[in-house]
């Protein structure tokens, strides 16, 4: 069971920033990569759709032989990761906005997180920054139409940049001093971000703490993958392949999947 797959999904290409760490921590590892664009973002569909694009998800990875599923959609954990646990018997691996280490840190009392519709709204979200905002004052901005661009291949367009900045200046004018990214898609912006952003601001991703998670998770499990034999990566798509090539790097060919 150690040698079958870790099934990874998101909404779209925006998960490959979670991929990406997992590997690096486990190179061993073979995976498999759901990208389903078609549907993305999810952040507005509710609840309900929420779950059954998961479930989705969820079944055709399981199909595949996946050992373990890592939810790399910030909306697809807050909204239905509960459920995928209840319903299927197989680890799961959820993602949240990285709240905790940002309010423990900061020193000027004020943090910004950048996050989708879905994620903002959610129960887990809620309880979360309750949980952590007292004497903290958060400043939430939902990033609309930042997943569109980079889906569309749009990542570094005159469009973005003005969406980053008209985001950002509300933090900005608060004195931030960290910067929470809420949805996986939002890793890829960090250079333009730090552009807009005060010297002193500090960015923090899902990333490395999934990774690890997704370790200790396969540890407990006994089903680590130990093989030092070549991995077998497979990344899939519902749109264009060519999106998800750019962000990869060469790591690996995508396939168009009509699912």
């Amino acid at each position: 069971m150690s040698k079958q797959f870790i099934g990874v999904f998101d909404s779209g290409v925006g998960g490959t920033s979670i991929w990406k760490a997992i590997h690096k921590l486990l190179p061993n590892e073979n995976t498999i990569y759901l990208a389903d664009s078609i549907n993305a973002p999810y952040g507005p569909k509710g609840k309900e759709a929420i779950i059954a694009l998961s479930e989705k998800n969820t079944e055709y990875l399981l199909n595949q032989n996946c050992k373990l599923i890592v939810v790399a959609c910030n909306t697809a954990t807050t909204n239905a990761i509960s459920h995928l646990r209840k319903k299927y018997d197989v680890p799961f691996i959820g993602i949240e906005p990285a709240i905790k280490p940002a309010a423990l840190q900061t020193q000027t009392k004020a943090i910004g997180i950048l996050a989708t519709k879905g994620t903002l709204s959610s129960e887990l979200f809620y309880n979360t920054s309750q949980l952590y905002s007292n004497g903290i004052k958060i400043i939430e901005q939902e990033g609309e139409g930042i997943v569109q661009l980079i889906e569309n291949g749009n990542i570094n367009s005159p469009q973005m940049k003005g969406l980053l900045i008209n985001y950002l200046s509300p933090m900005i004018k608060a004195n931030v001093d960290y910067l929470v990214l809420g949805c996986t898609h939002y890793p890829y912006l960090i250079p333009q971000l730090l552009e807009v952003l005060p010297k002193h601001v500090k960015i923090i991703d899902s990333g490395e703490a999934v990774a690890r998670q997704t370790k200790t998770v396969l540890e407990d499990n006994k089903i680590l993958n130990t093989s030092t034999a070549k991995p077998s990566f497979q990344f899939y798509t519902n749109a264009n392949p060519e999106v998800m090539e750019s962000l990869l790097n060469g790591k690996g060919a995508v396939k168009f999947l009509n699912f």
